[in-house]
């Protein structure tokens, strides 16, 4: 594995849109391929190295469709510089068959939910034949994973993933701590430290506190050599009793909090460095067949 040093600089992931939340109820929600990439430049200016995609259809629901994803790719690639993963996970609806097609829009990196986890009233399932076949597509399509750890128990399954079939594509291993969720670990410094001391050496991470929770998951991580996650599809209160305006807002409190822990925001092509993605920004994605 490359060695990372995470103690110079900070990558800042901003995850906009999420699938849980309603346009109706958050009208700063960026939903259509214009918000959204709108939304992309306006945090690459404020500090956000990496995108993390959701995205909806034409009635703002969420959605899994091949050609919007490409759609949703292209156009990030050529209005911005940031390195463009999709989500993996979609809604907990989605069934795994078309998670599994997400590969097929040719991201630089890809979400990897290392096991199955209540999620508030729902349930998110990651069976491990799924993880394994998903993490095994990612290898074979040379896409960078990004495995989303809920648990602990998410921990184990990462190991196992890495154990089984080898490094990831480019040979970087990089997680996601998704601290908060009603049914995964809470919010805590003291569960973000539990779940760091298990990770694999040289690895990198980043943290995510959903809720009231981002803003101390944010300080503990970057107290510990971590990364940051936020957006609206985590977070839609940017302090108590005021709504997030924007997702920008978030990403340039993240990188205030950076600069004032000495690890400033780390610029796009540090991020493709760090993370070892493939450059694709030259490709053309062909239409999908009707």
């Amino acid at each position: 594995m490359r060695p990372v040093d995470s103690r110079t600089e900070t990558l800042i992931t901003v995850a906009p849109t999420g699938a849980e939340t309603a346009k109706v109820d958050v009208p700063a929600l960026p939903v259509t391929l214009g918000e959204l990439v709108e939304t992309a430049v306006a945090c690459e200016a404020a500090g956000a190295g990496l995108v993390h995609v959701h995205i909806r259809d034409a009635d703002a629901r969420p959605t899994l469709d091949l050609q919007r994803l490409r759609d949703a790719v292209t156009a990030l690639r050529e209005a911005t510089t940031m390195v463009v993963q999709l989500s993996t996970g979609g809604s907990v609806h989605d069934p795994l068959e078309h998670r599994l097609r997400v590969l097929d829009a040719e991201p630089d990196s890809c979400s990897l939910t290392c096991g199955t986890v209540n999620f508030g009233d729902d349930v998110f399932l990651n069976p491990w034949p799924f993880m394994a076949e998903l993490y095994q597509h990612t290898q074979a399509r040379e896409v960078v994973p990004e495995f989303e750890l809920f648990d602990l128990g998410h921990v184990a399954g990462m190991h196992r993933l890495l154990d089984t079939y080898g490094a990831p594509y480019g040979g970087q291993v990089h997680c996601d701590l998704v601290m908060g969720v009603p049914g995964g670990m809470p919010g805590t410094a003291e569960a973000l430290v539990a779940a760091v001391q298990a990770l694999p050496a040289g690895c990198s991470w980043s943290a995510t506190g959903i809720g009231r929770t981002g803003l101390p998951v944010s300080l503990a991580a970057l107290s510990a050599g971590g990364h940051l996650r936020v957006g609206m599809e985590d977070t839609l209160t940017f302090a108590r009793g005021r709504p997030v305006t924007g997702n920008e807002e978030l990403v340039a409190r993240a990188a205030e909090l950076a600069r004032l822990a000495q690890r400033p925001p780390m610029s796009t092509d540090g991020a493709r460095a760090m993370l070892a993605v493939k450059d694709r920004r030259q490709v053309k994605l062909p239409r999908v067949a009707t």
